[in-house]
């Protein structure tokens, strides 16, 4: 099992270093350097996510259709292919944008949109096989190899970018954006190979497809899952609403040059990787709920620092926000995901996870279009750039604090009696049919 970790690890870092381009390096340039605004660029950046509810579709689809005798892995290849076209267009449509607006705006919905296609089909598709490789003690190891694997490759992709666009200009970002493209997409086929095994399984009739009703209905139907499904969004707004504004924030108020900024990626993931060892190995000694309030509450003091910074103008306060938020986030990661297998029915693995996965979508959907919004009108109302920056990320602490008071409701225990409750009138129901 220790190799399908690493094939599995290599496939979730590969899919993850090609959303560092993207959602680091890029923006900053479109924000800072090209000057477009925020709002716009959460748009382009946040498009992809309005496509995340094909995950619920691939995966309860992938649950029952096998392409060629595999079950997620097709749909994987797909992801990876589409991520890294997303990836290496994404700068061309960015400065076509600054030339020609509406010629440029339809080159970023096509390249913004290839890689949010990717990363529905990948993303769903490899936490299912995850599921289908891991039994239930081994979810969280599997969980902490992925993620560490994930943040090696997000500082590794960090500091190349760094390196390979010092000195700036856009020829060199274009060149770059190509390199860790075909970088992500090497890492990932190796992971695929001889990793799931081949199967013949008929396909299934049309009575047992899902509907988009009860599709809504299987997380609704349970109220821990509700409730965990609203949980996983506030939260993910907060901890993935800094990722536009982060970088500019830095340039912004401190005066950092894009290798600079493009740093600030490798400092979070190194403190997120040292968190994500840590949690690893707190999970078998305490609760992962226990595990997931520590690492929001570590998150929020972050973002309370990050802000401070700003009214300060502190640079070390800052740099000491990021820090925290780092390991904040390694240990919500940890704790959150193994939270999200936990409370996934074995029978619909894929059903559960394109959910969850839908969730994940959405939050960097809202998250991305509401701290972009806000900054912009914040910036005309108060004609301080920076304190517009301050305000959003103290409105980011505040959801982070209202997810946490959500956390303390969950309970997977009662989620797993819900569960069979249901179960036992569905079956029960069935019988009546029959």
């Amino acid at each position: 099992m220790f190799l399908k970790r690493i094939q599995l690890g290599l496939i979730h870092l590969a899919v993850a270093m090609t959303l560092v381009p993207i959602n680091s390096t890029l923006n900053r340039v479109m924000i800072k350097e090209l000057a477009f605004s925020a709002t716009l660029v959460a748009i382009l950046a946040s498009l992809p996510y309005l496509l995340s509810p094909i995950q619920v579709l691939i995966g309860s689809f992938s649950d029952r259709h096998p392409l060629w005798g595999w079950r997620r892995t097709p749909y994987i290849v797909l992801g990876l292919v589409f991520c890294v076209l997303g990836v290496v267009l994404s700068p061309l449509a960015a400065f076509v944008l600054a030339e020609n607006f509406w010629v440029g705006l339809l080159f970023g919905l096509f390249a913004f949109g290839a890689w949010g296609m990717g990363f529905n089909f990948a993303t769903v598709s490899y936490f299912s096989l995850a599921t289908d490789l891991s039994g239930e003690k081994e979810r969280g190891s599997t969980i902490s190899v992925m993620f560490f694997m994930m943040i090696i490759g997000i500082i590794g992709t960090s500091l190349l970018l760094s390196r390979l666009v010092d000195p700036y200009s856009p020829q060199v970002l274009v060149q770059a954006f190509w390199i860790v493209g075909i970088i992500a997409l090497v890492l990932g086929l190796l992971g695929l190979i001889k990793l799931e095994k081949r199967t013949s399984v008929p396909g299934v009739s049309r009575e047992e497809r899902y509907s988009w009703r009860v599709l809504g209905s299987t997380i609704l139907e349970n109220k821990q899952a509700t409730l965990f499904f609203i949980y996983l969004i506030i939260l993910l707004i907060a901890l993935l609403g800094q990722d536009i504004l982060l970088e500019p924030y830095g340039g912004t108020a401190f005066g950092l040059s894009v290798n600079e900024t493009t740093r600030i990626t490798s400092i979070w993931g190194a403190f997120t990787l040292i968190a994500l060892v840590a949690a690893g190995a707190l999970e078998r000694r305490v609760s992962k709920r226990s595990v997931a309030l520590w690492g929001g509450a570590i998150a929020l003091v972050g973002f309370i620092l990050i802000a401070a910074s700003g009214v300060i103008i502190n640079a070390g306060v800052f740099y000491a926000g990021v820090i925290l938020l780092g390991l904040g986030t390694g240990f919500s990661t940890v704790s959150n995901l193994s939270l999200m297998l936990d409370m996934t029915t074995a029978a619909k693995v894929g059903l559960f996870i394109g959910a969850w996965g839908m969730a994940n979508a959405a939050s960097r959907l809202i998250g991305a279009l509401l701290s972009g919004v806000v900054r912009d009108i914040l910036t005309q109302v108060l004609q301080n750039p920076v304190y517009a920056y301050v305000i959003v990320f103290s409105l980011l602490a505040a959801l982070l604090l209202i997810s946490l008071m959500l956390l303390r409701r969950i309970d997977v225990a009662a989620f797993r009696q819900e569960d069979e409750e249901i179960s036992f009138i569905e079956q029960a129901a069935l019988a009546g049919e029959v």
